[in-house]
């Protein structure tokens, strides 16, 4: 049966947009279908960090992002009284990823963004299309939708869903939800306000056992409030217009806004036992989902996006064996538990509802603070247990500097990089040589070359995610890149592509 596209993707939120968005940089033919006929008008996801706006650069959308989207001034945890029990920096020089820590977004524009820059790449984009079932063989995927012209029938060979909390793909896979018994009810309140700087140009996560709440700015003169149910509420009495108005009424006088979105979430953690059935997988919310306090929500997805597009891109073109797929779950799933984990501890001392354990939390909190000692950190750890060997910074983020505006991955290019000072003559075609003395690298080089100074490593090998996939010698790196990726070194039967190379 002759082949519609490479990869089928359902859902044309903001993970399925960057996961078509990276395939087809990798010279994919993408479909995207998404059920609804128009993109989705009101916010939902309110920030996005360093990794994400990395992510957009690949895309050619940072520049962009950044006149639409903001950089908050603060992120805090503070009392019922106004103190401040943790705060986390946004607004400091760039992280290792070349960008700030986070920015603040309205979801339609970033989304229009996105599906400008599909349009631009030549993406297949269906709306109005909604999935029904599937089947698949050792040749492919046969995916049954129906559209506004009635049943359709696609075959690709593979199948992506990115179709959110409630994703069909998952249920069609038959893969169970782990879930971490978090389960709290929150109104969302998102509203315009056409006075500029009228409210606090922060984030701020308030730890009131009366009432918790959240307050953020999000872009241009749009804001959000959640504040958690307590007992005896229901949704009914949440979205009533005059309860509305004494919930803001500390901050603001609710007439002086326009109020777009009054909705309750059941905020959940939850992580799909099983991402990948041979050629179907699942990315973002179809694979997990986790409370917004610390806004990575959507930035989890994204990262799924950019770990599994080079994947499918290296097994489709044949230059890697099928089992590299299996790295993308072991890669991202322990990363994304310790950040719900993370999350869900932070939502256990947002949402402390009696009043004595609050006062004694805060006055632990604040001598900790006092102390120079913070209890939860946003510092994700690094990748583990997949497509890595074990060496120095493997599984770690490979920094990027900009220089004149320039920035490194802009510069050095899509696709696998060999950095050194002496590298061999000839590599493999995947993987770009970028020699210290090389006019490509001229105005990186001081920082390149002490960063492999720090390490003692006389190369780095960095993967098309911009994760290190190791370093040390050219001619070893290489051989481990057979060994992981190609498959080519590997004793037969043995799934090397997602093995961690134990060498000492």
């Amino acid at each position: 049966m002759n082949l519609d596209a490479d990869v089928l993707i359902v859902g044309l939120g903001p993970v399925g947009a960057v996961l078509a968005g990276l395939l087809s940089q990798h010279n994919l033919s993408v479909i995207v279908v998404d059920r609804e006929a128009a993109p989705y008008a009101l916010p939902r996801a309110a920030t996005f960090d360093d990794e994400a706006m990395r992510v957009f650069q690949s895309l050619g959308l940072a520049s962009e992002l950044e006149t639409i989207c903001r950089v908050p001034a603060a992120l805090e945890f503070v009392s019922a009284g106004g103190d401040v029990l943790m705060d986390f920096p946004v607004h400091d020089a760039p992280t290792i990823s070349g960008w700030r820590k986070n920015y603040m977004l309205h979801q339609p524009n970033v989304e229009q963004a996105l599906r400008r820059r599909l349009s631009a790449l030549g993406v297949d984009m269906r709306l109005g299309v909604r999935f029904e079932s599937v089947s698949q063989d050792s040749g492919g995927v046969t995916t049954q939708l129906r559209g506004p012209a009635g049943p359709m029938t696609l075959r690709t060979k593979f199948l992506v869903g990115c179709d959110g909390a409630s994703s069909l793909v998952r249920s069609a896979m038959g893969a169970r939800l782990h879930s971490y018994d978090f389960e709290e009810p929150w109104l969302v309140i998102d509203v315009l306000c056409d006075t500029p700087d009228l409210l606090p140009d922060r984030i701020m996560q308030i730890c009131d056992p009366a009432r918790p709440s959240t307050y953020l700015r999000m872009s241009g003169q749009r804001y959000r409030w959640e504040f958690m149910m307590v007992d005896g509420e229901t949704d009914q009495t949440m979205t009533d217009p005059s309860f509305i108005a004494s919930l803001l009424a500390p901050w603001v006088d609710a007439s002086r806004l326009h109020i777009e979105r009054a909705v309750v979430y059941r905020f959940h953690g939850l992580v799909a036992q099983n991402w990948r059935l041979d050629r179907i997988l699942i990315a973002g919310d179809a694979a997990h989902q986790m409370p917004p306090f610390a806004g990575q929500g959507m930035c989890a997805g994204i990262r799924d996006a950019q770990n599994l597009a080079w994947k499918l891109a290296a097994v489709t073109s044949g230059t890697a064996q099928p089992a590299l797929l299996d790295s993308y779950q072991s890669e991202r799933e322990p990363h994304i538990r310790h950040i719900i984990e993370t999350v869900i501890a932070m939502g256990n001392i947002i949402c402390l509802r009696d009043a004595e354990a609050a006062a004694a939390r805060d006055a632990g909190m604040l001598a900790q603070r006092a102390a120079g000692v913070q209890p939860v950190s946003m510092a994700w750890p690094d990748l583990h247990g997949g497509c890595f060997t074990a060496s120095a910074d493997a599984g770690g983020l490979f920094p990027q500097s900009f220089v004149g505006g320039a920035g490194m991955d802009d510069v050095f290019g899509s696709g696998w990089w060999l950095i050194g000072a002496a590298l061999p003559p000839h590599v493999p075609a995947s993987i770009r040589k970028i020699p210290l003395n090389s006019s490509t690298a001229l105005n990186f080089a001081p920082a390149l070359r002490a960063w492999l100074v720090e390490r003692d490593a006389p190369a780095v090998l960095v993967r098309p995610d911009r994760f290190v996939f190791g370093t040390g010698t050219p001619s070893w790196l290489l051989d481990q890149w057979h060994t992981h990726v190609t498959g080519l070194n590997a004793a037969p039967g043995r799934d090397t592509a997602l093995i961690h190379q134990e060498t000492t």
